[in-house]
């Protein structure tokens, strides 16, 4: 097989030892293709075994297919049962909760509650495993079951709020009130004088002055113990999707309650006809009592209300908000009407100061109604008081306007005919000093229409004004007078009146010295015009002049003068008619009126110390020719004395009926 390899041995000729190669070639071959046979027969095996594998392989694939399966159902089998015992326990749970919705909530509300609570929960868990087949069934059950519990929530909301809501009886409310504003029994009512036309004569600053430091009350209008109560099934209900349906439910639960409240209280449902047929002393009676109603219904029933409102619907906005507006609504359009209607109703100088009580209260009461009546739902509400608060305003400013004016145009027809104050004097006077009650709100009137000027001067100015319009009244009045004296006596005691009101009041602060000094003038020239012309004849019968001598009957003078030029009938006729007049002026002038004590006494003065010296002065220079005469006493029948007493008499007001004094 090989080069055969050149031996010593062979090459010597020796023939054994290639025998001996050959041998051993041979036998190497032999083994050689033996190994390869071996090695052909093991592939040959071996190729055998890697198909009979891939068989095995094959045929052991649907067996291991099978295990996976019966793994995994095993699996799903576990899932399916522990889903199972879930939904079985949901079905345990809302059959406990179903048992409790039956009984009703009134038994154990916070079981009932909790068993709402329930049903929500497996509402939700069978919304979420929809594929359960009977899923709809079950939460269509459910769903039924939790509207009845929400009914029968609503029905034990409604029975408990209205158990507990019932009418605040007038006394209660009093109670709440600072002390001074509770009413008293048999309170007087004011009194008109002779004008029919005197303003309301209560303290107005006094009130105002009690109101600073009031402190009111809020009545409990529900227990506190069941606020929470309510609460808790306003939530459920809420939660449901129920809001309308509580907010029905409270309304007229509250709403009657309220109204119910303010008509034991007094408040009547009035339209502007009914205020316009009204006899003014019942108006105004019914306009303090409106203000003292407005102030308990916003300081206390509605306050009340708001505080009763956002327990029960904490949380709850705007529909806290909305159930206020609804239950109250009734109550604020039957109060601002009546306000409306007042401020709508013919003006009239009488109606100012009611006028002004009412801006005032509705001032005092905005900040409250700002704050209860707060939110979107009460905007209506709140602009219906702005609304009523600025055309009360609005028409005090008119009739403030007018009053000016109907006081220069005053064509009241009574005469006073003893020369006393005018009703229109002490009138306007008295209306006067109660506008000073009303500085600041008039201040606040000027800034709203007046373009923002100083207050104070235009309250002068208006003062000023209304004295100068009573003044040229007074003046046409006086022209009703056909004695001269009188109509000078008449504009003495009202010019008078004025300037002693105005000295004792504030009005004298805005109308300043000057004027006070200026109207005293004018009431000293109208008591000189009055002596002058009352007095004038009868001073002129004790006048020398004209005493001429007619002959005979004459005589000394005691004095060392001599009257010889004086005639005894002269003499006598002129003391005749002295007595005479004399008498006719007390007859009338004791019937003539000075209303003022010091004032009274000091014209009777001025004429006495203008009259006694005279008379004395005749008597004593001309009596003697009638003394020495016959029946002496027929002419001078009053000394000194006796006319200083009648003097005395004078500006009494005495009637024609009353003994002499």
């Amino acid at each position: 097989m090989g080069v055969p390899v050149r031996t010593a041995a062979t090459a010597t000729g020796g023939g054994g030892g290639v025998d001996m190669l050959s041998e051993r070639a041979t036998k190497m071959r032999e083994a050689l293709q033996k190994s390869e046979s071996i090695t052909d027969k093991t592939v040959s095996i071996l190729g055998s075994f890697d198909h009979r594998l891939s068989a095995l392989e094959t045929a052991m694939q649907p067996t291991q297919i099978r295990t996976l399966a019966i793994r995994k159902a095993h699996e799903n089998i576990d899932k399916t049962l522990k889903a199972a015992e879930v939904i079985l326990s949901q079905f345990d749970i809302s059959v406990q909760a179903e048992a409790k919705i039956l009984k009703g909530p009134h038994e154990d509300l916070e079981s009932y509650l909790q068993a709402i609570e329930q049903l929500r929960n497996s509402i939700w868990f069978f919304s979420d495993h929809k594929s359960f087949k009977s899923s709809d069934g079950v939460l269509n059950h459910t769903n039924n079951l939790l509207a009845k519990a929400i009914s029968k929530l609503e029905e034990e909301f409604k029975q408990i709020l209205s158990s507990y809501s019932k009418p605040v009886e007038p006394e209660r409310l009093f109670e709440c009130l600072p002390n001074s504003m509770r009413p008293s029994s048999g309170s007087p009512g004011d009194q008109a004088d002779s004008s029919g036309m005197i303003p309301s004569s209560h303290s107005h600053s006094d009130h105002q002055n009690s109101e600073e430091n009031s402190v009111y009350t809020t009545p409990t209008l529900i227990p506190p113990r069941i606020l929470p109560l309510l609460h808790d099934l306003a939530l459920q209900m809420v939660e449901a999707g129920n809001q309308q349906q509580l907010l029905i439910i409270y309304r007229e639960a509250r709403s009657q309650v309220l109204e119910e409240s303010l008509r034991k209280l007094g408040v009547e449902k009035l339209s502007k006809d009914d205020v316009q047929k009204m006899q003014w002393e019942v108006l105004e009676a019914k306009i303090g009592n409106w203000i003292h109603f407005m102030r308990i219904a916003v300081k206390l029933l509605f306050a009340g209300e708001r505080k009763v409102c956002d327990q029960i619907f904490e949380g709850f906005n705007p529909l806290m908000d909305q159930c206020f507006a609804e239950v109250t609504a009734g109550s604020v359009a039957v109060l601002l009407s009546f306000g409306h209607a007042i401020a709508k109703s013919k003006r009239s100088p009488e109606k100012l100061f009611v006028l002004l009580d009412m801006y005032e209260i509705m001032r005092e009461i905005h900040s409250e109604i700002e704050s209860l009546f707060r939110g979107q739902p009460c905007n209506e509400i709140r602009e219906s008081a702005l609304g009523l608060t600025k055309r009360l305003a609005q028409t005090a400013q008119e009739t403030f306007g007018d009053f000016e004016e109907a006081v220069e145009k005053d064509a009241t027809k009574t005469a006073m005919a003893d020369g006393t104050v005018h009703p229109l004097t002490s009138y306007v006077i008295n209306y006067v000093k109660f506008l000073f009650d009303y500085q600041s709100t008039l201040k606040q009137l000027f800034r709203e229409f007046e373009n923002g000027d100083d207050s104070n001067s235009q309250l002068a100015d208006v003062t000023m004004h209304i004295m100068q319009a009573l003044q040229t009244n007074l003046d046409g009045k006086s022209k009703q007078y056909k004695d001269p004296s009188l109509t000078h006596l008449f504009l003495m005691n009202n010019i008078h009146y004025m300037v002693r009101s105005v000295r004792r009041s504030e009005a004298k602060d805005l109308l300043g010295d000057d004027w006070v000094q200026r109207h005293r003038r004018v009431v000293q020239q109208h008591a000189n015009q009055y002596k002058r012309i009352a007095w004038a004849k009868i001073l002129q019968c004790l006048s020398v002049q004209g005493l001429t001598s007619s002959g005979g009957g004459s005589v000394a003078s005691m004095d060392g003068g001599n009257s010889s030029g004086a005639s005894r009938a002269i003499i006598k006729d002129r003391l005749k008619t002295f007595n005479m007049q004399f008498e006719e002026l007390h007859q009338r002038q004791s019937q003539w009126t000075v209303p003022d004590t010091e004032f009274r006494e000091s014209l009777r003065l001025a004429v006495a110390e203008v009259l006694l010296p005279a008379y004395r002065s005749f008597i004593k220079r001309f009596g003697p020719l009638v003394e020495n005469g016959k029946n002496p006493q027929k002419y001078i029948r009053y000394n000194p004395e006796d006319l200083e007493h009648m003097l005395g008499e004078f500006f009494e007001g005495k009637t024609l009926n009353d003994p002499k004094r």
